[in-house]
């Protein structure tokens, strides 16, 4: 009886052992209950965690970032003004689901038709504002997709400026929409307004209350935006960026409610600020030496680091990250001062994962023919003499 307690108490001990082994081993593999999502470091645009990014799905008013990125790119180069007034058309009054109630034939100043597509997501707002930038509806949406092809959205197409339903198509990924939130967010304008939780905008012959679509606003540290959407096709669907000692961008699409897009979103971010950091590895100016340039007036030059160089890496796996210079291949003089000799990159496990321009520090002038005749003789003789 003794015998069969021991080896009763050895297969416990055995069963225990493997299941914490495998409880363990779950808490490691972190994953996300939601058809597609995607984690990046905004500066870098670095993939921290992805599941599905690929997909075509629709984006519902995650679409209206489009919308901003182009109101905010008119206002930078001096084509609108945040003081300038809009006139409402009827097709702009007539949009339903999120809306600030414009009436036709009203004014609106662009400052508060932004608020409200940013704060409120309205649709008539969104509406309105494209008209006036592009002249026509249809023109603003071909705006639209030339800009989407020019931030390489390869897997996108817009038919609309709000995300609302439609018969045409309408799709984006989780992967494209970081690519369009990577752009929205050099826009401080829009990160303050994004975090405004109630507000009041002018309107004829009235104030409208807008609030904000994104609740995490007032639950999650360090949020600052970015852009709800839901409709029946499209589910609940958030892109979210927050800042700590980094600034993360989260995309979550087809949640099943409210609550759990908020949900999937703070775990989303949790993973990105607890797991990994972001290590500076090459500052700004570093030099670069011995760089062959065999037909110009020097044999070698000196290149530049053009910029930081960060990586963002998992906690306690700084070690295992190497610098490595790439030099272009087959450089030739002339070269002017600033043009680009290569790369410095950060690897760990073979993966690039970030670099660097390496640019020239100076000005080289191609070598004369006496000077190249004469270095491929001393070329000649010295192949001779291994």
């Amino acid at each position: 009886m003794h015998k069969y307690y021991k080896i009763l108490t050895v297969f416990l001990i055995c069963i225990f052992v493997l299941t914490g082994t495998i409880i363990y081993a779950q808490d490691q593999d972190f994953n996300l209950n939601v058809p597609s999502a995607i984690l990046i470091e905004a500066e870098s645009g670095q993939v921290l965690y992805e599941k599905n990014a690929d997909e075509k799905l629709s984006p519902a008013s995650i679409t209206k970032i489009m919308t901003l990125i182009i109101a905010m790119e008119k206002i930078e180069n001096g084509e609108l003004s945040l003081d300038d007034s809009v006139n409402v058309s009827k097709y702009a009054e007539s949009m339903g689901g999120s809306q600030i109630f414009l009436a036709a034939n009203t004014n609106v100043k662009v400052r508060d038709l932004l608020k409200a597509i940013t704060i409120a997501s309205a649709n008539d707002a969104s509406v309105a504002i494209a008209e006036a930038i592009g002249g026509s509806y249809s023109n603003f949406v071909t705006m639209m997709n030339k800009k989407a092809e020019e931030l390489g959205m390869n897997n996108t197409y817009f038919s609309n400026s709000t995300g609302l339903p439609t018969k045409s198509a309408h799709y984006t990924t989780a992967r494209d929409i970081t690519k369009m939130a990577r752009e929205l967010v050099k826009y401080k304008q829009v990160l303050e307004w994004a975090t405004i939780w109630v507000d009041y905008i002018d309107l004829p012959n009235r104030k409208a209350m807008i609030s904000n679509t994104n609740k995490l606003i007032k639950k999650y540290p360090g949020i600052d935006g970015l852009k709800t959407g839901h409709t029946n096709k499209a589910g609940f669907c958030l892109t979210a960026t927050a800042k700590r000692d980094m600034r993360l961008i989260s995309v979550v699409l087809k949640a099943k409610s409210e609550i759990e897009r908020e949900e999937l979103t703070a775990r989303l971010l949790d993973y990105g600020f607890n797991r990994f950091t972001k290590k500076q590895l090459v500052v700004k100016g570093q030099e670069i030496q011995n760089i062959a340039v065999p037909n110009g007036s020097k044999e070698f030059t000196t290149g530049i680091v053009n910029s930081d160089l960060e990586a963002v890496i998992k906690r306690g796996q700084e070690d295992t990250l190497e610098t490595k210079v790439e030099i272009k291949e087959g450089i030739e003089a002339p070269i002017k001062k600033g043009d680009l000799l290569g790369y410095k990159a950060v690897i760990q496990d073979e993966k690039k994962l970030a670099y660097a321009n390496i640019i020239a520090k100076e000005d080289i002038d191609r070598a004369n023919i006496f000077v190249r005749l004469w270095r491929s003789f001393v070329n000649w003789l010295g192949s001779l003499m291994k």
